[in-house]
């Protein structure tokens, strides 16, 4: 059983929401051991010994050792809660590890012979990453660091899928029974895009500016027409006075 992490643990026996931010508040960090055929146990850990090791991504697809009192549990990290705000960690979970029970876990994928790939060299393609982790199902004994994948013979407008994920014995993928989802592929760069978006718009500017111009040559018959209805309206008014005028003379 490879153990990459060790490091120290207590038991808690204050729970709740303040107990907890006491805790905080004192540089330690609650957490929960659940698994392995065993009650869950509430521990605390250290905050500072916590921020050395999660910047590792070996952290979280390594079997981690506790040292709790005078015995010693393997466990597995599966969730770390942290401030949203802050470089603090707010929570911890772990999980028992049991020898001979299979355990499923998160592992990353590193991608190598990018830059040698004909898609890349050759093609002038660009890589893009679909996925960048897999959960996979091993016993303890048989856990990798990370799966590895080889790009060096991809071509342009090739993708590799999660069957092509080269597995070491002893492990799986149980996402494979459901979707064998892409993971990585080599598409032709889009920088031309942008540029036939501003051809586009340069070719039309000489229609665009054509269409104020003739607005412009409307504007003096419209005003010539305005123009027209006020004299008519002038004319109407004064047609109107004298017979006023007349009717206040009967």
């Amino acid at each position: 059983m490879r153990i990459s992490f060790t490091f120290g643990a207590d038991l808690r026996d204050m729970q709740g929401k303040g107990a907890s931010r006491r805790l905080r508040h004192t540089g330690k960090v609650p957490a929960i051991i659940y698994g392995g055929h065993q009650d869950a146990q509430a521990l605390v850990l250290d905050q500072q010994n916590l921020l050395t090791m999660i910047g590792d991504e070996r952290f979280y697809s390594s079997i981690v050792q506790l040292k709790i009192g005078e015995r010693t549990q393997e466990a597995i990290v599966k969730d770390i809660q942290m401030h949203p705000a802050k470089n603090v960690v707010v929570h911890v979970d772990l999980l028992r590890v049991v020898e001979n029970e299979p355990i499923r876990i998160m592992l990353p994928i590193h991608f190598k012979g990018e830059s040698i790939s004909p898609g890349v060299k050759v093609q002038g393609g660009v890589v893009s990453h679909m996925r960048s982790d897999v959960e996979i199902e091993s016993l303890p004994k048989d856990l990798p660091e990370f799966l590895e994948l080889d790009l060096s013979g991809m071509s342009l407008n090739e993708t590799k899928f999660m069957a092509d994920v080269p597995l070491p014995p002893g492990v799986t993928i149980p996402e494979l029974t459901r979707r064998n989802a892409p993971v990585v592929s080599i598409h032709s760069p889009r920088a031309e895009e942008p540029e036939a978006v501003a051809a586009e718009a340069t070719a039309a500017t000489p229609a665009e500016g054509a269409a104020p111009a003739a607005g412009a040559a409307a504007a003096p018959g419209a005003a010539a027409g305005d123009a027209k209805k006020g004299d008519a309206k002038k004319g109407d008014d004064k047609a109107a006075a004298p017979a006023k005028k007349e009717g206040g003379k009967k």
